[in-house]
C-alpha cells in the first residue's frame, strides 16, 4: 500500500511538471508518443531589410563530404531539417526532390540536415525516397541547429529554410510542406532579389 501511494505521488508530480506549453508533454497526454515536435505549417518570410548578417555553418554529409556555408554563397539554398522516422519528413521527401530537380542548374541548391540519424540511416532514407541531394549529419554535434538558432530557428521537424545568395534566411516553413508550390514561390522570390 505504501509503495503504491509513493508511486502515485511520483507520477502525479512528474505529470504536474508537464505544462501545456510543452509539446512533447502534450503528445504524451494525448497518447500519440510520436516523440517529435511537429510544426503547424506556419510560413515566416523575412524582409530584406530585417535579415541581418549571413549565417555561417559547417558539417559533414551522409556521403562523408565536408560542407560549409561558403560552398553555397552566391546561390539560393534550401535547407530541410529532418530525420528518417519522422512521418511528415517521409511524406515531403519526394516533393522536395521534385523541386530539387526542377531548380537544378538555376542557381538553387538543396541540402538536408538530419537531426537524429547517423550517416547510414540518412543515406538509406535518401535511397528509399530517391533523394539525390546530400544531408548533413547533425546528430553528433548539433552545429547546424545551433547556427540557425536565431530569430528564424528550425524549431520543429521538419522545418524548411530558404537562404538567400548572401547566406541569410529569407523564409521558414515550420512543419510539413503542405504544397510544393508554396516553397517554389519562396525560392523564386529569393532568386528574383537584387541584393
Amino acid at each position: 500500500m505504501k509503495r503504491s501511494l509513493i508511486a502515485i505521488v511520483a507520477v502525479t508530480l512528474m505529470l504536474a511538471g508537464c505544462t501545456a506549453a510543452d509539446p512533447l508533454a502534450e503528445d504524451y497526454r494525448n497518447g500519440t508518443q510520436k516523440n517529435y515536435i511537429s510544426g503547424d505549417g506556419t510560413i515566416t518570410e523575412v524582409p530584406l531589410a530585417e535579415r541581418g548578417p549571413s549565417i555561417d555553418f559547417e558539417g559533414v554529409t551522409d556521403r562523408g563530404d565536408a560542407v560549409t556555408s561558403d560552398d553555397y554563397r552566391g546561390e539560393v539554398l534550401v535547407l530541410n531539417f529532418w530525420y528518417g522516422a519522422c512521418p511528415p519528413c517521409r511524406v515531403e521527401a519526394p516533393e522536395l526532390e521534385e523541386l530539387n530537380q526542377q531548380f537544378e542548374g538555376k542557381g538553387v541548391s538543396f541540402l538536408g540536415v538530419n537531426v537524429r540519424d547517423q550517416a547510414e540511416t540518412s543515406a538509406t532514407h535518401a535511397a528509399e525516397f530517391g533523394v539525390t541531394y546530400p544531408s548533413v549529419v547533425d546528430v553528433n554535434d548539433g552545429n547546424m541547429l545551433l547556427a540557425f538558432s536565431g530569430t528564424v530557428a528550425p524549431n520543429a521537424v521538419p522545418t524548411t529554410l530558404v537562404i538567400d545568395r548572401q547566406g541569410r534566411v529569407t523564409a521558414r516553413i515550420l512543419g510539413l510542406l503542405e504544397a510544393s508550390s508554396i516553397l517554389e514561390t519562396l525560392i523564386d522570390d529569393a532568386l528574383a532579389e537584387d541584393d
